[in-house]
């Protein structure tokens, strides 16, 4: 059953907030939410696990293809339920309230404060590049020991990836507005960094052929090293069997299993669905923004792997030092100089990043205490017509998640759990199309019911390549999802267990 609001698909008179972002800053914050540190490292660990060029480029091209698709998939069901919460009033509303609170459970747990967390540090880590005498993760403020292999203690990365959490969460209170002119100022810097990137490897490499015999390397037989790949005509051989079955298998798989770096740099595209609510004009912006943000960004991250081949020679790529690629191409074209430069295009970068994740992911616990399944206090908008005490709830979390320094390996243990929601997600698309015929649609998405079902196909391709590859982290996503059954349980309304079908009112200021 679907409460009235979902049935109309307008949202709700005060549901949440003020709607003051247009299409510019939904796309912004599409864009602004996905990239972060990971175009600038995870290239590298990408290589040295597929071993040709050819699959590396691949790996982001399949990359592209999936989040592009989800984001098309997405656009639809934004287009028809915007309101506060995005991903987790779609799973509410097409498979039921346990499945919205699982998501949005594992995403306070985990996903949006172990980002935002992850994100920070790796700001800490590249102040430091600038400031080494001051910011390190071995400039200890106060240390009492360590516990198995955390520290415990606050050194001064941790101190500067706090405090931008801290500050982020403060102006983000201040109001949507804000925020977004914010967020809106750091994304088109750092496109205009990536762009600058792009531009430098691409002409160094391609037009003034300063590296030539680089580019011979890497780029000749390209194609000819794909198809051999995935045809069983022995480019490399992960199975030590001869048969070509087994060689393009083994081919496939390694390139799935890498696609965890790529699809977690690219991820965060649906952040923009939490804030429906405050997007003018969503039926028509949210989808716009959904598919223009990811293409742009998707399209850079192809371009800018491009450049590092059209610099770096392959074994170098994959044997970067911290696998900090971007530094060691900029050092090959502007020598100590590229350090750093790249050093503070990361700054820009994760700042910009964190501030549309810090925005984003309070909208959510926002809907789940409107629906009581979150502290009620995250369920009231402050003077500034925003959810500042879930902003606070947030931002208290991720801070912890600083000091564990578990936050990296939560995120490990958590990629299996996101696509997991992404397929109930987009399968619930499906329910919705069969169980709210009527159901006010302006935007359908392109090529139903194909792309949704390839994207489905290819998302539980790639689940089941991570729960065969690295269990470890699979097994522990999935029970910080399981662990949250309990918990609905608990803590679901005891008189009306169907009251999370309908949204209520927010409290009074």
């Amino acid at each position: 059953m679907s409460s009235p609001a979902a049935a109309s698909g307008t949202a709700a008179s005060g549901e949440g907030g003020i709607r003051a972002l247009g299409l510019t800053s939904a796309t912004t914050l599409v864009m602004g939410s996905m990239i972060g540190s990971g175009i600038f490292v995870v290239s590298p660990e990408i290589a040295r696990q597929v071993g040709s060029p050819a699959l590396l480029m691949m790996a982001w091209v399949i990359t592209a293809a999936m989040t592009l698709m989800g984001a098309l998939c997405y656009g639809e069901l934004a287009a028809a339920l915007p309101h506060a919460g995005g991903q987790y009033v779609f799973l509410r509303e097409s498979l039921g309230p346990l499945f919205g609170f699982l998501y949005g459970w594992t995403l306070f747990l985990v996903i949006q404060t172990g980002t935002i967390a992850a994100v920070c540090m790796a700001f800490g880590k590249y102040l430091g590049v600038l400031y080494p005498n001051a910011i390190s993760e071995t400039h200890w403020l106060v240390h009492w020991g360590h516990l198995g292999p955390v520290q415990i203690g606050l050194n001064t990365e941790e101190l500067a990836a706090i405090l931008v959490i801290v500050f982020l969460t403060w102006l983000n209170s201040r109001g949507v507005k804000t925020g977004a002119w914010v967020q809106n100022v750091f994304t088109f810097a750092k496109l205009a960094a990536l762009v600058a990137l792009v531009l430098a490897g691409l002409t160094a490499g391609l037009v003034v052929a300063r590296q030539p015999s680089v580019v011979a390397a890497n780029f000749h037989r390209f194609w000819p090293q794909f198809a051999a790949a995935f045809t069983g005509h022995g480019l490399y051989n992960l199975t030590g069997a001869s048969t070509a079955k087994l060689v393009s298998t083994a081919s496939i798989v390694a390139v799935f299993a890498a696609m965890v770096g790529s699809l977690f740099s690219s991820d965060a595209w649906n952040n923009v669905t939490f804030t429906a609510a405050e997007v003018r004009h969503p039926r028509r912006n949210l989808p716009l923004a959904l598919g223009l943000g990811t293409l742009a960004v998707s399209a850079i991250y192809i371009l800018v792997n491009l450049a590092y081949l059209s610099v770096l020679p392959f074994p170098a790529l994959a044997a970067v030092p911290e696998d900090r690629v971007a530094s060691a191409m900029l050092g090959v074209l502007y020598g100590h100089a590229g350090a750093a430069l790249i050093a503070a295009a990361i700054l820009i970068s994760t700042f910009g990043c964190t501030i549309g994740m810090v925005l984003a992911g309070a909208r959510v616990y926002y809907a789940m205490a409107r629906d009581r399944l979150f502290f009620p206090a995250a369920g009231r908008l402050n003077r500034a017509q925003v959810p500042a005490h879930g902003l606070w709830i947030q931002g208290a979390w991720a801070g912890l998640l600083c000091l564990s320094g578990s936050y990296s390996d939560l995120l490990n243990y958590v990629m299996f759990a996101v696509f997991l929601f992404y397929i109930l997600t987009v399968a619930g698309l499906f329910v919705l199309r069969r169980t709210q015929p009527h159901l006010e649609r302006p935007y359908r998405v392109v090529g139903y019911p194909v792309v949704p079902a390839v994207y489905i196909g290819l998302a539980v391709f790639f689940d089941a390549v991570v729960l065969w590859v690295f269990p470890q982290y699979a097994g522990g996503g999935l029970l910080i999802v399981l662990a949250g059954v309990p918990v609905y349980y608990a803590w679901r309304p005891r008189r009306n267990p169907a009251v999370a079908l309908h949204p209520r009112a927010p409290e009074p200021l």
